[in-house]
């Protein structure tokens, strides 16, 4: 289960349903360009049970792409303009339906154009939106984004919906209809991925029953109040036991993620300082690759110096290289169950498709 936004709500990781490793390799489509597509020599292996349940925001993105940003009081142009379904649990599930698993969305809209626009798109894509509260009354959420061609940024002004979802309105019924058919889900051992971007009330609550946590750039010493990037990392893992890894994700410097040592035998391995390991995995990169590639630490005793030592591997995960006249804007991915060592370039791979395309959906890759 992945978790989105706390109000908020809930829904199922993208990692939590694939038994087994996938082959894969981005390809143009010559009758659509702006849509990739993913082959995979391990479709028919993936399990009948990858059902992905997602609960969080949506939204209608109003894309404008501009030459520069304007300054106040400016009148400009746009270059380009694209309308599209947004709101990060509708793009994962999106993602997670072009890549061959089975998502169910729990979220809000408006009885307005705008909520009739997200049912239809989720729903052509794949995604089950049969869990919806739709309101009679109100608006549904839209995003103004303004994508800069000069600096490749982008900018979002965000107006929620209206009224907002409130726990009452999901029964229980519901939500075990939503579970129905997940076996991990009869046994009450659902893996549940949270992903945030800053924060929120609640959230604190919804941390702690994580099995996994990915995070924006700032977040983890935003919520730790660590020095670094990596002993915010390790000061997690200590303060949320549950969670198997954590991942911060960096942009197009790549991400960093720190993998919990499931085996408990701590009493033979090294003990080193987790921002020394860190500057160690930096020096191995290749900064000709353009593919992506994931440098792990072994297995060892990581210490933040002021916060604790924890028992696992440290992980370096490079970003797609991509010219920057392909560049149009990014969306970061979490998906497949795989070894950490292939699913941290998997996903670096996905986003860097996404990247290539106006919007959060246009270049997500299709399973072929």
């Amino acid at each position: 289960m992945l978790l989105k936004s706390p109000c908020s709500l809930s829904s199922p990781s993208l990692s939590s349903y694939c038994s087994s490793p996938l082959s894969f390799s981005i390809i143009t489509s010559t009758t659509n360009p702006a849509r990739p597509k993913m082959s995979s020599s391990s479709l028919s292996s993936l399990p009948q049970n990858r059902i992905v349940l997602g609960c969080g925001g949506i939204s209608v993105d109003f894309l404008a792409a501009v030459n520069a940003y304007p300054n106040p009081d400016d009148k400009i142009r746009t270059t380009s303009l694209k309308v599209q379904g947004g709101g990060n649990v509708g793009n994962a599930l999106t993602c997670a339906a072009r890549l061959g698993l089975i998502p169910k969305l729990i979220s809000k809209v408006a009885d307005d154009a705008q909520g009739r626009s997200i049912l239809e798109e989720l729903e052509a894509d794949g995604v089950d939106t049969s869990f919806f509260v739709v309101s009679k009354e109100g608006n549904s959420p839209f995003t103004y984004v303004i994508v800069d061609n000069q600096t490749k940024t982008r900018t979002c002004i965000h107006t929620p919906g209206y009224p907002p979802l409130l726990p009452d309105e999901l029964s229980h019924s519901s939500l075990l209809s939503a579970l129905n058919g997940a076996r991990l889900a009869a046994r009450r051992k659902i893996p549940i991925l949270i992903d945030a971007e800053r924060k929120r009330e609640g959230l604190d609550d919804l941390l702690n029953f994580a099995s996994y946590v990915v995070r924006s750039a700032k977040f983890p010493q935003a919520w730790t109040e660590a020095p670094s990037v990596a002993k915010a990392l390790v000061s997690m893992l200590l303060r949320l036991p549950h969670i198997k890894f954590v991942i911060v994700t960096l942009g197009e410097d790549g991400s960093i993620m720190v993998e919990r040592n499931g085996s408990g035998e701590t009493m033979e391995l090294e003990e080193i300082d987790v921002g020394e390991l860190l500057e160690s995995l930096y020096q191995k990169k290749n900064n000709d690759t353009t593919i992506p590639k994931c440098i792990p630490s072994p297995v060892m005793k990581l210490k933040a110096s002021g916060i604790g030592t924890v028992s696992g591997r440290l992980f370096v995960g490079t970003a797609e290289k991509i010219p920057p006249s392909e560049l149009i804007d990014n969306w970061v991915a979490l998906c497949a169950d795989m070894p950490s060592e292939k699913m941290v370039p998997f996903a670096a791979q996905v986003a860097a498709a996404s990247c290539r395309a106006l919007g959060a959906r246009t270049g997500l890759p299709h399973r072929t």
